[in-house]
């Protein structure tokens, strides 16, 4: 059985047999986050879309303390390694096996810029994760627009599909919703969206545009389910 629980905006974290990560860690400066960093003891890998601040978010605070491997793209990995964190480093369309299941990097049409003071560091090619643990598969798309390459992800069963929703940035509900009829999963969680004014959107309006195409969970920051 794996264990997933949103703690906010694009932030989750994820139990299974042999597993007890963290997707996009933003907790220290997130409005909408149900936990504090220091509330994480034990994780053992985080995943880490992008380089922008509200995903990197508490990853290397959380990764030092906890010993946690960090798997993201390659030069993100290089920059974290530069503090201290372990790192896997991948690619898009890269699947890797690990002692608890496999992960493979889905493309996102965004950014990854790291932002250091004034500067823009280079974050290198933002991701989404495939993740297959004890026989099911979970997709978090990170951030993006839609792209034509999701149509693929239904060859993989996915069993359960974050999607962001908050338009600007990333997808909107009316583009998420294509994108759900592309991937086909058996359930969708909206995330991304109400955290800040820019990507304000209602996931109620995502749950009617794809009412009959596959089950919706709208999860509050603290709430989980099991699949």
């Amino acid at each position: 059985m794996v264990r997933i629980t949103y703690l906010g905006h694009s932030a989750f974290h994820v139990k299974a047999e042999g597993l007890n990560a963290l997707i996009d860690p933003f907790l220290s400066g997130n409005p909408k986050a149900s936990a504090g960093k220091g509330e994480f003891a034990a994780v053992d890998y985080i995943f880490v879309t992008h380089g922008h601040g509200d995903h990197l978010g508490d990853t290397v605070d959380i990764a030092k303390r906890c010993d946690a491997t960090v798997v993201t793209n390659f030069e993100l990995c290089h920059y974290l390694a530069g503090k201290g964190v372990k790192c896997s480093p991948m690619h898009v369309g890269g699947r890797t096996r690990f002692p608890f299941g496999r992960v493979k990097l889905t493309p996102a049409w965004h950014g990854s810029g790291i932002e250091e003071g004034e500067k823009m560091l280079y974050g290198g090619t933002p991701c989404g994760f495939l993740i297959e643990v004890e026989g099911k598969k979970l997709y978090h798309a990170g951030d993006t627009g839609l792209t034509v390459e999701m149509q693929l992800l239904a060859d993989d069963g996915i069993d359960v599909a974050l999607l962001p929703i908050g338009g600007n940035f990333v997808m909107d509900v009316e583009d998420a919703a294509k994108a759900v009829k592309m991937i086909k999963p058996k359930m969708a969680i909206p995330m991304h969206y109400g955290t800040f004014p820019a990507i304000d959107a209602d996931p109620e309006e995502f749950k009617r545009l794809v009412s009959g195409v596959c089950e919706v969970v709208i999860l509050q920051p603290g709430e989980g389910l099991e699949f």
